[in-house]
């Protein structure tokens, strides 16, 4: 019985000491005698020698790298702020990646991009840019400028993003009041639209009115009168009670009789 378990555990440590299991996300590479050798190998199993080979593991899905940096802006204020830098390394470039770069490939490629790309791109803005609608703007520029320096490099860079930015307590103020005159001017403008219109209706009302007043008196012409005058003349005249009518030949002038 003791004997069947050494068998098992020694055919268990052999079997782990020779085989290295690859994971969803990871890529391996077989380092021999301090080479690496053959190709990169995706998520199963990896058999080798124990003595004279060990696996390089790679991650190759995606990474989220935070970084606290100052950033200089446009005005020469240091700009506190916390970054996610997304990217992910290329399965087929994993062996290039260790030859060249080593296994630090983080520190050594890509926070040092990083800290050059964003220095430069956030020089070219200002601090208040970083803390509005630009924010998206600056973003993109860095990722660009990664992308530029990290081209044929195995690496992948899906995004940056600017997650905290914490601006001096001064310029803060001066934001505040800008945005609060800015609101003031939109809503005097808006004031001014609407008082403009309320002028307008009025003016409109008046020409209708004016207009409406000349078409009446355009109508009352002497002519009208007389034929008006005739007409009510001739309904007077077929009345069965007595009238006297006075006229001067031109407009009747009507007595009742009753």
């Amino acid at each position: 019985m003791k004997k069947s378990i050494l068998y098992i555990g020694l055919i268990t440590f052999i079997f782990s000491s020779c085989a290295v299991i690859i994971r969803p996300g990871q890529v391996g590479v077989k380092q021999r005698l301090g080479k690496l050798t053959g190709s990169p190998k995706s998520q199963g199993i990896m058999l080798l020698n124990p003595f004279t080979t060990t696996i390089v593991k790679v991650p190759t899905r995606t990474v989220n790298k935070e970084v606290k940096l100052n950033l200089p802006s446009k005005e020469g204020l240091n700009v506190a702020s916390e970054i996610s830098i997304l990217y992910h390394v290329k399965p087929d470039r994993a062996m290039s990646i260790i030859n060249e770069v080593g296994r630090n490939y983080e520190q050594v490629l890509i926070l040092s991009t990083f800290r050059s790309a964003s220095a430069d791109v956030c020089a070219r803005f200002y601090a208040k840019d970083m803390h509005s609608g630009k924010r998206a703007v600056i973003e993109d520029e860095i990722k660009k400028q990664m992308a530029v320096l990290l081209k044929d490099r195995g690496f992948v860079i899906e995004s940056v993003l600017l997650k905290s930015i914490k601006l001096p307590n001064g310029l803060y103020a001066a934001i505040e009041s800008k945005l609060r005159a800015e609101q003031q001017a939109q809503q005097m403008e808006f004031v001014l639209q609407r008082e403009k219109k309320e002028a307008e209706r009025k003016r409109i009302e008046a020409e209708g009115i004016r207009d409406a007043q000349l078409i009446i008196k355009e109508g009352i012409s002497e002519g009208n009168i007389e034929w008006r005058s005739l007409e009510v003349l001739k309904e007077i005249s077929a009345s069965p009670n007595a009238k006297l009518i006075i006229t001067d030949g031109k407009t009747p002038v009507l007595i009742n009789g009753e």
